[in-house]
């Protein structure tokens, strides 16, 4: 019985429960996640982190979200009140919709059903997620729009150029998945990744959604739409209180969420590492949670070391870079393995198509051996062309000069 039809099977109170056990773990994974990112930064900076609020600082996130949402609402003057609110709303739901789709386990029992945690199983699975990304768009727009003032506006815009410019690089490296796999369904692609991961097999795809993911929620070193020195606090700089707990609830949400599909897609989603596939069998098949979980993590743990690593980037060579770099070799890499996939369905032995790979690779790294030669060259400049500097010299007095006449008739 495949995973679409198990679900098709549950009634309205599993997936109510369901529901609500998808939403416990999205708010506490990223109570979690602000505490961990806090710890594990301090450790690369050489500092303690929070250390005071409940065993180890466990509870210093709950204390920030419970002093937000204390603090006094303000609303500018200028702002137009009713988009002013919605705009935080519309973020926070849709990062938790995307979880819908996610299969976080095999068959389960729960209360006695057969199950799987999934809320459902769409035949367009992944385009769901990317659609409800896209529409988190709105809210940050909304936001920069209604405050009434100039440095949210620029950040609401500059955050909405990036998210969608790397959201469509992170599509195009979904493509290749979408090939290999023959459906759009996260849990077929699931299915489809016992053997190999994508991971392995679609290793551009995968490095090219790595850093579309980082760039679309907004982090560092890809946190532009912040950057303390030209755009203050960004889109949000005009939010508190409640309103501004709800962006950084979706900022943490959302990483979450993009990990989660990196898992999917990727990393096998619930399945065992090779080896340790007799595992998930445990605990009537819920341990494949914890596998799930762990990769999750992983992701996470990058999303921090990137933090505490990376500078950030200048604007213009964040956007060169999704535009000019990431998306040409996205399309370039879906050209290659749609090729590789028709000799394969065609009858081309395996040597066949690996050759056609490494043939592929070569003619790559000759060609951008060959262009960076002609550009260096071209920006070597002969010496005899290099102008000699020049200086503004003032013009030196002399005894004919207006200054040694006025000293003549002054003495």
């Amino acid at each position: 019985m495949t995973t679409a039809e198990i679900l098709g099977q549950d009634p309205g109170w599993i997936i109510l429960v369901k529901g609500v056990f998808v939403f416990l773990i999205a708010v506490l994974a990223t109570l979690m996640a602000i505490w961990a990112e806090r710890r594990i930064v301090a450790r690369m900076q050489m500092r303690i982190g929070p250390n005071r609020v409940g065993p180890q600082g466990l509870l210093q996130s709950l204390s920030d979200g419970v002093k937000l949402a204390l603090k006094e609402d303000l609303i500018p003057a200028a702002a137009d009140k009713i988009v002013f609110i919605i705009a935080p709303i519309i973020s926070a739901t849709t990062c938790f919709m995307s979880f819908a789709v996610i299969p976080m386990s095999g068959p389960v029992s729960l209360f006695g059903h057969k199950t799987a945690m999934q809320m459902t199983d769409l035949p367009v699975g992944v385009l769901y997620v990317l659609a409800i990304a896209s529409v988190g768009v709105y809210g940050i727009i909304l936001a920069g729009w209604s405050s009434g003032s100039t440095y949210p506006l620029l950040g609401g815009l500059r955050s909405s150029a990036q998210v969608i410019s790397y959201e469509v690089a992170m599509g195009l490296s979904l493509v290749a998945v979408f090939i290999y796999a023959g459906s759009m369904s996260t849990s077929e692609i699931v299915a489809a990744q016992q053997k190999w991961w994508y991971s392995i097999v679609l290793f551009p795809s995968f490095v090219i959604y790595a850093i579309s993911m980082v760039g679309e929620t907004n982090r560092a070193p890809f946190d532009l739409a912040e950057a303390e020195g030209e755009l203050v606090g960004g889109f949000h700089t005009e939010y508190s209180s409640l309103k501004f707990a709800l962006f950084f609830l979706a900022e943490y949400v959302n990483i979450v969420a993009v990990s989660a599909l990196a898992t999917t897609l990727f990393l096998g989603g619930y399945h065992a590492l090779p080896g340790l596939t007799f595992t998930e069998s445990w605990l009537g098949g819920w341990f494949t949670i914890v596998w799930f979980f762990a990769k999750v993590i992983f992701f996470f743990f990058i999303f921090v070391w990137l933090r505490g690593t990376l500078p950030r980037l200048r604007y213009d060579q964040f956007m060169k870079f999704g535009w000019k770099v990431l998306i040409p070799a996205s399309l370039f890499w879906i050209l290659i393995v749609a090729t590789m996939r028709v000799m394969s369905l065609r009858g081309t032995s395996r040597g066949g198509v690996l050759g056609f790979a490494v043939g592929i690779v070569l003619v790559v790294l000759i060609g951008s051996f060959a262009y960076d030669s002609a550009k260096k060259r071209s920006e070597l400049v002969p010496e005899a062309q290099i102008p000699e500097p020049s200086f503004p010299v003032p013009a030196i007095p002399t005894s004919n000069g207006p200054s040694a006449q006025s000293e003549v008739s002054h003495g």
